[in-house]
C-alpha cells in the first residue's frame, strides 16, 4: 500500500495494486499541472486509462489559461509550482471555475495544510509524493461522481442565457437565480442599475431564458429620439400620418410580436407616451399613428432605468400607474464597485473576446494586475472595465502578459457618502489618535456586520478584508472597548 489522500476533510487509504479508471459515458478531461518532466509519470498512467483525455500545463499561468478555454472535469496541481503556493493557485482556479474538481499534490505538505486547503475548496490533497496511479484513479472517481452535476460550461450550453451574466459574486448569483425563475414567464420586468452596469445584457438573458428566444429581441432607447419620432418608432405609422410620413412603417411593438421588447432608459419617456405605453401593457393592443385600426400584439416587455423611478413618481415626472405596471418583477444590477469579486472574471472574458476578435493569442493577467483592477472603484462600471481591457490589449502589442502598468486608471470622481474621508474637528487641546481611529474602525465594522446580519464572511467581502482579518480586528476592538 502506498499513498495517503485526503478528500473532503477526511483521510482515505488508497491501494495502487493496478491502474484502474472507471470509464464513463463521455470522455473525462483532466488537466495535469506540473513543471518540467515531473508531469511524465502521470501522463503515462493516464494514457493507459480508458474514457479519459489528459492535458498538461507546465506553469500555474498556463493552467489558468487552459481552464478558461476548456470544459474540464478535474485539474491536478503538483507542487512546488514556481511562483505559486497551493493556496494562491487554488484561489485562482476557483475564481475561473467554481465547479471543476481540484486535486493538490504537495510533497512538502502536512496534515494541517491538507485540512486548511480542503476548507478553502480543494476536493483532495496529497501531502507527499504518491503513485500516479493513485492520483489517476481518485481523480477519475471524483470527476465521475460530478457527472450528474451540471458543470459551468455544460450548464451554459443547456442554459445559454447564462453567458450574458458573468460573475460569481453574491449579487450576481442572486440575479442568475431570478433570471432563471422569471425568464420563462411573460411578466414585465424592470431592470435598474447605474449606467454601464449591463442592463441590456440582463434583458437579453431574460429573453434567451424564455420560450420567445427563437425570435430576435427588439430594443429601443427611449432617450435617443425626440418625442414625435419616438411614438412612431414604438407604434409605427401609416402613409401621410404626419409631414414626411411617405409610407407605412411597422413599429417596434409589432416587430416584437411573440418576442421581447427592451425599453432602455424608460425614465426618459415623455408623459404623453407613458399613457399610451400603459394602455399597451394593459390591453396588449395599440393603434399606429394616423390609423384607427387596432393592432393586437403578444409582447413581453423588459424596461431598464438608471434613475430612481419612485422618486420621479413623487416629483410628478413619471406616472405612478405605469411605474407599478412596469415594476412587476424588479431586478437590480449592482454597480461594479459593489461586486469586485467579479472584476477578474469580467476582465478575463473581455480579454478572450477582444483577442479572438482581433485574431491575437490569448493574453494573461498577472495577479498584481488583477489586484489593481479589483482595487479600482470603476465609476463607469463594466463598460469602463471593457474599455480599459481593450486599451491594454491594443497597447501591449505582441506581449502575452498584462501587467498593472498596462492599466493607467484615472482617479475616480468622488461619490457622496462613499469612501469619503471622515471629518474630525480637532480640539485645541488635541485628541487621542489611536482611540479616535479605533472608534472609526469599530463603527465601520459594526455597520458591516449589521448589514450582513452578523455574517462575518459577507461583512469581510463588503470591506475588502479577509475574514480572519475582520475577526481579529473585531476581537481587538472588543477587548479595548
Amino acid at each position: 500500500m502506498e499513498g495517503w489522500g485526503r478528500r473532503m476533510g477526511r483521510v482515505t487509504l488508497m491501494v495502487s495494486d493496478s491502474v484502474f479508471v472507471q470509464p464513463v459515458a463521455d470522455e473525462l478531461r483532466i488537466l495535469w499541472v506540473s513543471p518540467g518532466e515531473a508531469a511524465a509519470p502521470g501522463r503515462e498512467v493516464w494514457r493507459q486509462a480508458r474514457g479519459t483525455r489528459l492535458e498538461s500545463a507546465a506553469t500555474g499561468e498556463e493552467s489558468l489559461l487552459r481552464l478558461r478555454g476548456a470544459a474540464l472535469d478535474a485539474v491536478v496541481g503538483c507542487f512546488p509550482l514556481p511562483g505559486w503556493t497551493p493556496e494562491s493557485w487554488l484561489e485562482e482556479v476557483r475564481r475561473v471555475d467554481r465547479a471543476v474538481h481540484v486535486v493538490i499534490c504537495d510533497e512538502q505538505g502536512s496534515t494541517s495544510e491538507a485540512v486548511r486547503l480542503v476548507k478553502l475548496g480543494a476536493d483532495q490533497y496529497f501531502d507527499r509524493r504518491v503513485a500516479a496511479a493513485d492520483v489517476a484513479r481518485e481523480v477519475a472517481l471524483l470527476a465521475e461522481r460530478r457527472r450528474p452535476d451540471a458543470r459551468a460550461p455544460r450548464r451554459q450550453r443547456d442554459e445559454p442565457w447564462r453567458t450574458f451574466l458573468i460573475g460569481r459574486s453574491r449579487g450576481m448569483e442572486n440575479l442568475n437565480e431570478l433570471v432563471r425563475l422569471v425568464g420563462p414567464r411573460r411578466s414585465t420586468v424592470l431592470v435598474s442599475g447605474e449606467t454601464g452596469t449591463g442592463k441590456e445584457l440582463v434583458a437579453r438573458a431574460l429573453h434567451m431564458a424564455s420560450p420567445r428566444a427563437a425570435q430576435p429581441m427588439v430594443a429601443v432607447n427611449c432617450s435617443a429620439l425626440p418625442e414625435n419620432l419616438l411614438e412612431a418608432e414604438l407604434f409605427g405609422h401609416v402613409k401621410g400620418a404626419f409631414t414626411g410620413a411617405a409610407g407605412h412603417r411597422v413599429g417596434r411593438f409589432e416587430q416584437a410580436h411573440r418576442s421581447t421588447l427592451f425599453l432602455d432608459e424608460i425614465g426618459e419617456l415623455p408623459l404623453e407616451l407613458q399613457a399610451k405605453l400603459l394602455r399597451v401593457l394593459q390591453e396588449r393592443e395599440f393603434q399606429r399613428l394616423g390609423s384607427s385600426e387596432t393592432v393586437r400584439v403578444d409582447v413581453r416587455v423588459v424596461a431598464a432605468t438608471n434613475v430612481d423611478l419612485a422618486e420621479n413618481v413623487a416629483q410628478g415626472r413619471f406616472r405612478e400607474d405605469l411605474y407599478y405596471r412596469l415594476n412587476v418583477v424588479p431586478l437590480h444590477l449592482p454597480p461594479l464597485r459593489e461586486r469586485r469579486g467579479d472584476v477578474a472574471a469580467l476582465a478575463e472574458h473581455f480579454i478572450a473576446k477582444i483577442c479572438a476578435d482581433e485574431g491575437l493569442p490569448a493574453k494573461l493577467l498577472t495577479r498584481e494586475a488583477i489586484e489593481r483592477l479589483e482595487s479600482y472603484s470603476w465609476p463607469g462600471n463594466v463598460r469602463q472595465l471593457q474599455n480599459a481591457i481593450e486599451m491594454a490589449v491594443a497597447l501591449s502589442g505582441e506581449r502575452r502578459t498584462l501587467y498593472p502598468a498596462d492599466f493607467p486608471l484615472a482617479a475616480a470622481p468622488s461619490r457622496p457618502g462613499r469612501n469619503s474621508v471622515p471629518v474630525v474637528a480637532l480640539p485645541d487641546d488635541g485628541l487621542d489618535f489611536e482611540e479616535t481611529v479605533s472608534e472609526f474602525e469599530r463603527a465601520i465594522l459594526k455597520q458591516a456586520l449589521e448589514r450582513t446580519a452578523g455574517n462575518k464572511k459577507q461583512a469581510a467581502e463588503m470591506l475588502r478584508l479577509k475574514r480572519t482579518t475582520l475577526s481579529a480586528k473585531w476581537k481587538t476592538l472588543e477587548a479595548t472597548a
